[in-house]
Order: structure tokens, then C-alpha cells, then sequence
């Protein structure tokens, strides 16, 4: 089991989380590496939730199906739940936002593509739309009247 970790600095917004929902699912963006070998795939791979694919020879199902170019081996991976919110925290906190259980490859890196929600921390405004490829995000509360901000976003992907 792998688990895709975050740590922000939140200012004046919580609740941080993927926009994910079957009508408009998230694409969660890996580096993937073979296991067996240790090959590590050329391009980034796109992972959602809400896709199932085939695993050859009958084996079921998962969330993303690969066969490594190098050894030829078939690989899976299936995120385990819905994502987990990021809250607001004292000091910033490494948080698990996904569970993936990994069969024959592992995830080495990750790319913040598609979009975030937030929600003011007491105006409770929702904000949408928010993308973290910058690593940081600003924005105005307008119930607040105050700015609000995601920075020194930093990813990790270890073992659960």
C-alpha cells in the first residue's frame, strides 16, 4: 500500500481536497515504476478513482492496469477510498489524501493537475477551481474580507 501524502500552509480557507465526484472525476497524475525491474515509466500516468479496467487472465479489476515495455509484466494499482480533506493545522501537518494498493509497480512521483476545493475557515465561502501546479494559490474572501492563501505545498508518496 502506498499513500499519497500533503502538507500546506492554509490561510483562511480548510477543507482542501480534490474535486472528485463521478460526474467530474479526478485524475490523480503519477511517475510509475516496475517493481520487477525498475524501469520507470517515460510519461506521467492519469489515475482515477471512478475507472476500472481489466486485468489480464481473468485477475479482476482495478483503477489502472500497466504492462511494464521493459520485463512485459502486468501491473495494478486501486485508490482505496474517497480522497481525505486537508484541514487547517498549527503547524502544517503531513496528511494521507489517498490510499493506493499497488500490485507490480509503485508511484515515485506525483503532479498536482485538475482541481481543488477549499471552503473559508469561518465565512465558510466554497472556492473552487483551484489549481496547485504552482505549488500556492491566493485568493480574496470577499465574506471575510480578507485574502486567503495554500502555500509551500509539498507531496509525498510512501508506504502505508
Amino acid at each position: 500500500m502506498l499513500a499519497l501524502t500533503l502538507k500546506a500552509e492554509l490561510s483562511g480557507v480548510t477543507n482542501l481536497r480534490p474535486d472528485d465526484t463521478p460526474e467530474n472525476p479526478f485524475w490523480y497524475t503519477f511517475k510509475v515504476e516496475c517493481t520487477s525491474c525498475r524501469e520507470t515509466h517515460p510519461n506521467w500516468v492519469g489515475v482515477s478513482r471512478f475507472e476500472m479496467n481489466e486485468m489480464s487472465g481473468s485477475r479482476g479489476e482495478a483503477n489502472f492496469v500497466w504492462k511494464c515495455k521493459n520485463c512485459k509484466r502486468e501491473a495494478s494499482a486501486t485508490i482505496k477510498a474517497a480522497p481525505a480533506s486537508y484541514e487547517v493545522a498549527e503547524p502544517p501537518k503531513k496528511v494521507k489524501i489517498i490510499e493506493l494498493d499497488c500490485r507490480g509497480l509503485e508511484f515515485t512521483e506525483f503532479k498536482p493537475e485538475g482541481e481543488w476545493l477549499a471552503q473559508g475557515t469561518d465565512s465558510g465561502t466554497k472556492f473552487t477551481g483551484i489549481e496547485l501546479t504552482d505549488g500556492e494559490w491566493f485568493d480574496y474572501d470577499e465574506k471575510a474580507g480578507d485574502e486567503v492563501s495554500i502555500k509551500e505545498v509539498e507531496w509525498d508518496i510512501r508506504r502505508a
